[in-house]
């Protein structure tokens, strides 16, 4: 395995660099000012939209598609080190070069499964970053890290389905500019192999039946950057037998392959977030004195310095040695290590984190910076994609597997 850098990788991330240089880190305190003036806390500041379209001039959209016909053409070992760099401003960078979740997921789900009419009329304008898109699959009245608990009900009726079921935490739903939801429900709920009876199907927001209840706060923030989290109902949605994605009872599988690029993008946003943790723990060390001494010369102080460094070299090498495996032997070769970054980045930049906000003080838990927020976000991905814990009992079988 080589994990140097090949030329189109060290170009774009030099592009990459420069444009967060530039353009994201100055609109940080901008869009958060916009926001505030908004008519609504939903919709798109100014700046986002202007910085989607410096990206697009720069070449710096739609990373994360390995397909040249949709995106880059990269492959998950180059785009490893650009969703890194995104990550450092999780709450621009991402939405501004067009791989922001769940689009990227949905639209990896369109260019895969979607037929020709569904690319058409949805991939084509999510790839042009003109509307976003949200992932209905998790419930609040069942253990959804089980996805074959889903209730939500997909019945055929003639040329129609007819969806009736509860959705919550649905990201990206709150934003005006979600204009199609993926929907994961039972088409046969009785039958025999529990994982053939999930389909999914596309439903447009403006379906009657379709209802945005509420905004679900995580750790108590609306995450507007992200689109928000909604609890949406589907009260006997009717969508065309056309809007099926792929085949009746093929959303088990569909999910399993959205879901395993979205892991190593976030486990690389994750590790992109940890360094910026660094950076903000190292300025501050050498800015504040405490007892008589610069905290950059307390012990406790470098030992969290120092850990946090050794912490995110490990990750870097375990995320990029996925990415290799999923270039080279596929998403199913690569499951054990898919799932081991899944397990290990969220908990490990959690406590990066954690030491960072101790380091920052009240200015930590504060919104004079990034800490809290991001917390939040990290902490939130030991649920997402799974719970760790069943990504634990799966990898802990293939283990055991070897000596039954």
């Amino acid at each position: 395995m080589d994990f140097a850098f090949d030329a189109r990788t060290e170009e774009m991330r030099a592009k990459l660099l420069a444009f967060m240089d530039e353009y994201v880190y100055p609109a940080e305190p901008v869009a958060e000012e916009q926001r505030a003036a908004l008519a609504s806390p939903w919709d798109t500041p100014a700046v986002v939209e202007e910085l989607k379209a410096q990206a697009r001039r720069q070449g710096l959209w739609n990373l994360f598609l390995p397909d040249t016909e949709y995106g880059a053409g990269l492959t998950n070992l180059q785009y490893a080190p650009l969703a890194e760099i995104t990550g450092r401003s999780p709450h621009l960078a991402p939405t501004a070069t067009n791989c922001a979740a769940p689009d990227t997921g949905n639209m990896e789900v369109l260019a895969q499964f979607g037929d020709e009419a569904q690319k058409k009329q949805w991939l084509e304008p999510l790839l042009a970053g003109e509307i976003r898109s949200a992932f209905a699959m998790t419930e609040p009245e069942v253990a959804s890290s089980d996805a074959t608990n889903i209730t939500t009900l997909i019945e055929r009726d003639g040329d129609e389905y007819v969806i009736t079921g509860r959705k919550w935490y649905i990201s990206g739903a709150m934003n005006p500019d979600c204009r199609i939801f993926i929907v994961m429900g039972k088409t046969d709920p009785d039958g025999a192999d529990i994982r053939r009876q999930q389909s999914m199907v596309l439903v447009p927001r403006d379906t009657p039946g379709v209802t945005v209840r509420r905004a679900m706060r995580v750790f108590g923030y609306e995450d507007h950057s992200h689109g928000g989290h909604a609890e949406v109902v589907f009260d006997r949605v009717r969508v065309p037998v056309s809007h099926l994605i792929g085949e009746e009872g093929g959303g088990f599988a569909i999910a399993q392959a959205r879901l395993g690029p979205g892991r190593i993008h976030h486990c690389m946003r994750l590790i992109g977030m940890a360094e910026r943790a660094i950076e903000l723990m190292c300025r501050r060390a050498v800015s504040r004195t405490a007892f008589g001494k610069p905290l950059a010369q307390q012990g406790v102080v470098q030992n969290w310095i120092a850990d946090a460094r050794v912490t995110v070299e490990q990750l870097r090498l375990l995320v990029l040695k996925t990415a290799w495996l999923m270039d080279t032997v596929g998403n199913r070769g690569a499951h054990t290590e898919i799932q081991a970054i899944k397990i290990a980045t969220p908990r490990a930049v959690v406590d990066i984190l954690d030491r960072a906000i101790q380091l920052h003080g009240a200015g930590g838990v504060s919104q004079d910076f990034p800490l809290a927020e991001v917390y939040a976000a990290a902490r939130t991905l030991m649920l997402a994609d799974g719970p760790d814990e069943v990504h634990q009992r799966s990898l802990a079988r293939r283990e055991l597997k070897k000596y039954l």
